[in-house]
């Protein structure tokens, strides 16, 4: 069983046949699509260059039209923007007429522990929706201040831990540069989008994952393969030391993860964790 716990419809150009003829390609069983609700003036214009062309950002009618195709291929996912005065009413909402499962991604420039944020979440425990989370620090971009100087996400890590304390009941999925910038203990995840090089005692991501049981995190992206890449012997034995938290994950549709972590010849115990018993675990099917 192979699942790819964070992806998108319509993303980088992948209609509903293009996802499921990639899927077969690399034996994906089952993929969970991701909305990403948020206003426009919230992102850089660049991403129009993936984004689906239906509407701004990637909003739940794409998650609902690619997932009718295939309903038992696909785990649905929606987060509504936190500021909305009726977010949790959409959610249930869409709980109960669509389906949704997941409560993702949430890549928005509110700061995690957020009052009203906080208040989503709540709900999302209540409903029993893991909440996949998306940070990035104000780091700027170099073009000027127009639309906006930098692109940040939930503000910090301690943003973020506030959050997962407040919120005991509800799990999180820690994603994206700034939160896999603090799986070394250096001073770049503020300063660099993907920091390189070797890996410093005092990470905040493994200290976390240690103390938190209801914080996961999926390996998606650059930015996950990245952080497990920095250093070959430091990510394979994180990887095995918190194969119960890890999540197999794509965020586009290529190899370069599975191909890394075939590369690293994990105990099976650890790779089947990791690829898919986790997300089942998380959905209740585990």
């Amino acid at each position: 069983m192979l699942i790819d716990a964070h992806n998108h419809p319509n993303w980088h150009g992948f209609n509903a046949e293009k996802i499921l003829k990639n899927m077969d390609e690399q034996n994906i069983d089952q993929m969970w699509l991701f909305s990403w609700e948020a206003p426009e003036d919230e992102y850089s214009p660049s991403y129009h260059k993936v984004l689906p062309p239906t509407g701004v950002c990637i909003p739940l009618e794409d998650v609902i039209q690619v997932g009718r195709t295939a309903p038992d291929r696909f785990v649905l996912g929606y987060m509504p923007h936190p500021k909305r005065p009726d977010a949790i009413d959409r959610l249930k909402a869409a709980v109960e007429i669509h389906g949704i499962r997941v409560a993702s991604e949430l890549k928005v420039r509110v700061v995690f522990d957020d009052p009203d944020a906080l208040r989503l979440y709540h709900a999302c425990g209540d409903m029993g929706l893991p909440i996949t989370i998306h940070l990035d620090y104000p780091i700027d971009h170099g073009r000027g201040d127009y639309p906006r100087p930098n692109w940040w996400y939930g503000g910090s890590i301690e943003a973020f831990e506030r959050a997962i304390v407040a919120c005991p009941e509800t799990n999180f999925i820690g994603h994206a540069p700034g939160f896999w910038a603090h799986i070394s203990g250096d001073d770049k995840f503020d300063k660099e989008a993907y920091p390189t090089g070797p890996i410093e005692p005092g990470g905040k991501v493994p200290q976390m994952l240690k103390k938190y049981d209801n914080l996961y995190a999926d390996l998606s992206a650059g930015s996950g393969l990245t952080a497990i890449s920095r250093d070959e012997a430091f990510g394979r034995q994180f990887l095995i030391d918190f194969q119960d938290s890890l999540l197999f994950g794509r965020d586009y549709f290529d190899t370069r993860l599975m191909d890394y972590l075939q590369r690293l010849n994990l105990p099976k115990e650890a790779f089947d964790k990791i690829t898919s018993q986790n997300a089942q675990k998380l959905l209740g099917e585990g």
